[in-house]
């Protein structure tokens, strides 16, 4: 398993300035065996992109699939950042559950459990990853597929998708992807999916709870994108705090769900965000988050130094940060002067 990247925050030089703002994540973060890898991955803006890149064998997740989007997942996940990651997928299919192939008497019940164990690590990795994770769905996911999506936080699917478990039909039950989606719709519609293996439209998995949303297929990455883009403007200190205090709380009594629930609530009033925002609302303007801050103060000693060039060259005045009048206001309301530069 990949360790959690500790790279820090602001020690970045300007280079990230002028690079590709959808480059691709560093090639050497996984292990690679022969042939290209099956999922790959981008990251532009705190919003990483992992696809999986395998629509030939239909993107089954295989043992090699299953760890090179471990891999993905745990790249630098605890880097300020990362915001926000979409999994999505190449091709008609989103994911056709496990490689079939993999699960014959030919392999070893040594190789079968290691399927298994490392599909559940992914699914939990998903659960316990500080930032949310939307599914972006358009086609088919059955079987593992279907577990992927209803392990996501946030699933957006177009209207053409369609869901299923349908391993019974072939005399192998959905018993791990059951964990996944018994968890997400109601007992009686999980069973019925797991008992006939019959599809449910993309309409029906919205209706049971599985998708947050189905839109039309020309509008599903924009729509994806416009949610993952709000994620991306929060506090990620404060969103990953509300979400593991969401799953937390989620299997205990009433009682000791708010006990839990408004200590986390304690906890999040004294977080440097948490004080900021509450500041920023009453002062009546746009909070900094704490993984803004280097950003922020190096757009106020480059609009100070060379405004004309920065404006023009970096175009520092459409930044999602702030206009340079809000830089100022920004400033003052942190107790600097308009032209303190250190």
């Amino acid at each position: 398993m990949a360790a959690l990247g500790l790279r820090a925050f602001g020690t970045k030089g300007l280079g990230w300035l002028r690079r590709n703002p959808w480059a691709p994540l560093s090639a050497g973060f996984c292990s690679r065996g022969p042939g290209p890898r099956p999922t790959s991955a981008r990251q532009r803006e705190g919003i990483r992109n992992i696809v999986l890149s395998d629509p030939k064998k239909r993107n089954a997740l295989s043992l090699a699939m299953l760890k090179s989007l471990q891999s993905d997942l745990l790249h630098e996940a605890e880097s300020k950042d990362l915001k926000v990651i979409i999994i999505s997928a190449e091709g008609p299919v989103f994911s056709s559950g496990h490689d079939l192939k993999e699960l014959t008497d030919e392999q070893s019940p040594d190789y079968h459990a290691e399927v298994f164990q490392t599909c559940s690590e992914v699914m939990m990795l998903i659960q316990n990853h500080p930032v949310p994770v939307i599914a972006m769905v358009n086609g088919l996911a059955t079987a593992a597929g279907c577990q992927l999506v209803a392990s996501c936080d946030i699933a957006v699917a177009s209207d053409k998708s369609s869901f299923a478990t349908p391993g019974v039909n072939i005399g192998l039950f959905c018993s791990t992807p059951a964990v996944a989606l018994g968890r997400t719709v109601p007992r009686k519609v999980a069973l019925e999916m797991l008992f006939t293996g019959e599809p449910i439209s993309a309409q029906e998995a919205l209706l049971h709870g599985l998708l947050s949303k189905v839109v039309p297929e020309e509008q599903l990455e924009e729509e994806t994108m416009r949610i993952a883009k709000k994620i991306a403007s929060l506090s990620r200190p404060v969103v990953s705090l509300g979400k593991a205090t969401f799953y937390k709380q989620l299997p205990q009594d009433l009682r000791t769900a708010y006990y839990l629930t408004s200590q986390t609530m304690v906890d999040n009033v004294a977080l440097r965000d948490g004080q900021e925002g509450i500041k920023a609302f009453i002062q009546k303007r746009k909070p900094i988050w704490s993984q803004d801050l280097v950003m922020f103060f190096l757009t106020a000693i480059l609009l100070n130094i060379m405004p004309g060039y920065c404006e023009k060259r970096f175009h520092l005045e459409t930044i999602h940060l702030c206009s340079r009048k809000e830089l100022s206001d920004n400033a003052a309301s942190l107790g600097f002067s308009e032209n303190q530069n250190e």
